[in-house]
């Protein structure tokens, strides 16, 4: 969001009272821990009377483990009734300092300081070295007077801040937000923010943290995290510069990336609070690490995760006949499969979600699940969190306060996905209960997990939920509440060690629900790589695992198309074939395609070994199995931008061919390189080299680091 009218003035609709002085700092330290609280003024304190008529804000920092800390930036100290991500903290061993012109706050190698009784600076250093810092006028607090008369208000007071000048009743009814400017040095890369489909790199670019239902092509995102990495590749034997920035807010954020000004990361959020961790490094995979631990760690899903999943696509018609077919089409044709997955029609139409099998496709689903057990696959079905009004289960989640409400005490409804939707509040513990019920009936009938679609599409304006909590708060924080009690009820039935779902949606901390999928792509080349990018994004911002659908959800897949996603969803985290209004059958394509499904998912089942033994390790490190080239290579500037390759793993480098023909480009990092399927050596000297190569359907870039 941006508040400026270029770099000197702001915008005329807004009063930007900036802390100029920081006049006091408090040292608090006890046994649990040690916090230094700073006061600084919205306006230079040369004498007594600039003490008058004007605003302070509250600066506080903590520390909730070693090389992380937290700052909390408070205008007005209000309740603002949203949900708090269940952070972890550790016993750490920080330590402030206070002195005549200065106030200090370390943890590990990273330590914040801020200028005392002068213009207000705070720098952020890293083993004594600065890495970024909020300087004179970045911190503020922001009344947004749009739709109020500004005749009364002196445009200077936008550039000053002088508040005093102003009726303050204008300023108490206008919306308030506060922002935080933190400086790049030149050179710096930002990354993450979630599953963000734009440029992998997102200098210059604005980035709202809401989740929305946008598809994959679009600025929108199902996954927003409001994290980013901050990171300067190293040279000549430099370390490079790496550190991540938290913003510990579930209300919407809004970033500008180097863009509203141009050497900074603005972020900004509706409120008079601000909340914001800096988590040091000294490589990206270290900073990661320590933000995906303080967000609650990785969860390793089990081994028959990683197999091939095959669904039956979305609006195909299929019954237990077509089901059963293709399970035994790709048995006939040697093709290893894990699981099978039931899209949106294993219910009726129009009641979405029943969590009945439709019994004129689907007469006898128990025998039915023991038939595909007795194959040695897993089931999955999906669901969703939302109620149709021709739903039976609407009228018993409307008499018991089950479903979201408007403030006139209505269940909140829209014809938005099925007619008369109802969305299940899951901040009620009772209609957590009620929903995990229907879910355990399916377990005992021999479900073995499910396809958590949506949690995106929820209201902020008018809804009321059970707990109180401001609707702009829960919004984000939804998914993880419906993950969450979904992943619950499958631990309770299956055990910790057997739970998994397949989710689109997600917020922080959701790492621990296990798996993410990228949501609805096309079937087309652009389509596959805006897919990675998105990926390679959610994999920069504390999550593990991924995957997405094989061949593209939208249109009607070429086989070119096909055989060229088959390979790259094969050697993905997590494998799925999944479309929209056709099968992803192999055969429907053409033979060809089903010798590469067989050859991939074979290839995959050969790597098993290697593939879950880097999955174990990257979550006990808290970092993703599919990496981007900068995590695995931080001082080797030429993979910083690179999205359209990535390593599974520590010593695999996957590049998929996204070109009719077959042509792809390449890099390579320095090292000794052994393609996996050609098994050609090739080796790379300092400085790295790209290649340009052309493939046909059965090989792919596929290189082990040896």
């Amino acid at each position: 969001m941006k508040f400026s009218n270029g770099y000197w003035l702001g915008q005329e609709q807004y009063i930007i009272n900036s802390p100029l002085e920081a006049y006091e700092a408090v040292v608090d330290e006890t046994a649990a821990q040690t916090k230094l609280t700073l006061y600084a003024s919205y306006q230079r304190l040369h004498s007594r009377s600039n003490m008058l008529d004007i605003g302070n804000s509250t600066i506080t920092l903590t520390s909730p483990m070693d090389g992380v800390i937290g700052v909390n930036l408070v205008h007005f100290d209000q309740d603002d009734r949203v949900p708090l991500y269940d952070l972890v903290t550790e016993e750490t061993h920080a330590h402030a300092h206070v002195d005549e012109k200065r106030a200090s706050f370390t943890s590990g190698d990273l330590s914040v300081d801020f200028a005392l009784h002068d213009a207000f600076n705070m720098d952020v250093l890293y083993k004594g070295q600065r890495i970024t810092g909020s300087q004179y006028k970045a911190q503020a607090s922001i009344a947004d007077l749009t739709g109020q008369k500004l005749g009364e208000v002196m445009h200077a007071n936008s550039v000053t801040g002088a508040q005093s000048m102003l009726p303050q009743r204008m300023v108490r009814r206008a919306d308030h937000y506060m922002r935080e400017q933190l400086s790049l040095l030149p050179g710096t890369n930002v990354y993450g923010f979630g599953e963000q489909f734009g440029t992998f790199v997102k200098n210059g670019q604005t980035i709202d943290i809401i989740n929305r239902d946008g598809g994959t092509g679009s600025e929108q995102t199902y996954k927003s995290i409001p994290f980013y990495l901050a990171g300067k590749a190293g040279l000549a034997g430099n370390p490079g510069t790496y550190y991540g920035i938290f913003v510990n807010e579930s209300k919407p954020v809004s970033f500008e990336v180097a863009s509203e000004v141009v050497d900074r990361v603005s972020f900004s959020k509706r409120g008079e609070d601000l909340s914001y961790y800096i988590i040091s490094g000294a490589t990206p995979k270290e900073v990661i690490g320590k933000f995906n631990k303080l967000t609650g760690g990785s969860t390793l899903p089990p081994e028959w995760t990683f197999g091939l999943w095959l669904s039956t696509s979305f609006t195909t018609d299929y019954s237990e006949k077509t089901v059963m077919s293709f399970i035994d089409g790709m048995a006939e044709r040697d093709i290893p499969l894990s699981v099978f997955h039931f899209d949106c029609f294993w219910m009726k139409g129009f009641e979405w979600t029943n969590f009945e099998w439709d019994k004129d496709q689907f007469p006898d689903p128990v025998g039915m699940l023991q038939r595909i057990h007795d194959r040695g696959l897993k089931v999955c079905v999906w669901i969703n969190p939302y109620i149709s009004q021709k739903s039976p289960l609407f009228k018993i989640g409307k008499e018991n306060g089950y479903f979201i409400k408007q403030g006139d005490g209505n269940v909140w409804q829209w014809d938005l996905w099925q007619p008369g939707n109802a969305f299940v509040d899951f901040t009620n513990p009772a209609a957590v209960e009620w929903y995990q019920g229907q879910l355990q009936r399916l377990i005992n009938m021999g479900v073995d997990c499910f396809k958590t679609d949506f949690g995106e599409r929820i209201p902020m304006h008018d809804a009321v939920y059970f707990n109180g909590n401001n609707p702009e708060g829960e919004h984000n924080y939804y998914t993880y509440r419906y993950n969450q009690a979904v992943y619950d009820v499958l631990v309770k039935e299956k055990g910790a060690d057997e739970a998994v779902v397949f989710a689109r949606s997600a917020t922080v901390g959701g790492q621990k629900f296990p798996v993410h999928w990228g949501g609805d792509n096309l079937s087309q080349f652009h389509s596959m790589a805006d897919t990675l990018r998105g990926g390679l994004s959610f994999l920069s911002s504390g999550f593990t695992f991924w995957s997405h659908d094989i061949g593209g959800f939208e249109d009607n897949a070429s086989a070119v198309i096909y055989k060229r996603w088959t390979q790259f969803g094969l050697l993905s985290s997590h494998s799925r074939y999944h479309g929209n209004i056709e099968y992803r059958v192999p055969w429907l394509f053409d033979e060809e395609a089903v010798q590469v499904t067989r050859e991939f998912a074979k290839l995959k089942q050969e790597m098993m070994t290697y593939i879950y033994a880097e999955a174990k390790q990257s979550v006990d490190e808290g970092i993703s199995l599919m990496r981007p080239m900068y995590l695995e290579f931080p001082n080797d500037p030429n993979c910083a931008p690179l999205d359209r390759q990535y390593m599974l793993g520590s010593k695999v480098l996957v590049a998929p061919v996204m070109t009719e023909d077959g042509t792809v480009d390449y890099y390579l990092p320095a090292g000794k390189w052994e393609h996996i399927i050609d098994g050609r050596i090739i080796e790379v000297a300092e400085g790295g080299k790209w290649f340009v190569e052309k493939y046909d359907f059965h090989s792919l870039p596929l290189f082990r680091l040896i």
